[in-house]
């Protein structure tokens, strides 16, 4: 657990469900390190997802299978030193849950002890089933993920929306039951018509955050370097940019060589 402070009212998995209860909408965001986890955190969001998209935004593979535990685990504990209020979210990364239930639960023991999270992420509805049920019988929260699944992404072969055809969107809510009355506090639909989220979001009475699934879900979450432009390469129809980092950064990092190179930099109030 982040470091505690009797001033500031923690968001549990209790409070996210009431957010939903009363209609208030969820805010959800990436974090991978201390320093951006504190930054999100200060600024107001509700859920701050360690996600297995650090696979590619921190370590610059093409997907996300390649990260491994340990290195989740190093990242989720760097997030929690610096978070206060939100609750801190895991992803589990592939080949930590994925048919063997036994795996998957000292797996996410893993986790919860090295990273002091408060809940893990899992994508996948029936097929993960017995670990999703093992993990939830040590007490430990689990968020559902369905529709677009980058993990499964060498079986899906593309990244276009998922579940348009009957049979997929009907598997999905299908699999959505499935985790709700398995316990899961939370389902995250990934790259889905807009339509069937807010069917599902309907439905369900857990809530249901949304990435390219449009806005009739209970909150939204994004990846943070693509929403204030760390990221500029990455540019779906479901992204609203807020900010350009990259080029501030650029043009900082410019400036800060021209002045050494000039000899400018340090003068002599800069210098001891």
């Amino acid at each position: 657990m982040s470091i505690h402070n009797e001033n500031i009212r923690r968001v549990t998995t209790q409070r996210v469900l009431e957010m939903k209860q009363r209609g208030e909408k969820i805010s959800m965001l990436t974090a991978y390190d201390y320093t951006m986890g504190s930054i999100v955190d200060r600024a107001g969001i509700d859920i701050i997802l360690v996600g297995d998209s650090a696979s590619n935004v921190m370590c610059g593979n093409l997907t996300t299978l390649p990260i491994t535990l340990d290195q989740m685990i190093f990242l989720a504990k760097s997030v929690v030193r610096g978070v206060n209020r939100a609750l801190v979210a895991v992803d589990m990364p592939f080949g930590s849950y994925q048919g063997n239930s036994r795996e998957a639960i000292a797996s996410a023991i893993r986790i919860m002890k090295e990273s002091h999270c408060d809940c893990l992420k899992l994508e996948g509805g029936e097929e993960v089933l017995e670990s999703v049920k093992r993990i939830l019988s040590a007490g430990i929260p689990v968020m559902g993920h369905l529709g677009l699944m980058p993990q499964s992404i060498n079986k899906f072969g593309t990244y276009t929306v998922r579940a348009r055809e009957e049979a997929e969107a009907e598997k999905l809510i299908r699999d959505a039951h499935l985790l709700e009355e398995a316990g899961c506090f939370a389902l995250v639909l990934e790259k889905i018509p807009a339509q069937l989220a807010t069917k599902v979001a309907k439905k369900l009475s857990i809530p249901v955050i949304g990435i390219g699934a449009g806005g009739g879900v209970d909150g939204q979450v994004l990846v943070l370097h693509d929403m204030i432009g760390l990221n500029n390469e990455f540019s779906p129809r479901f992204l609203r940019r807020y900010a350009n980092v990259q080029e501030v950064m650029h043009k900082a990092i410019e400036n800060y060589v021209r002045d050494v190179k000039s000899a400018d930099f340090p003068n002599e109030k800069e210098q001891y």
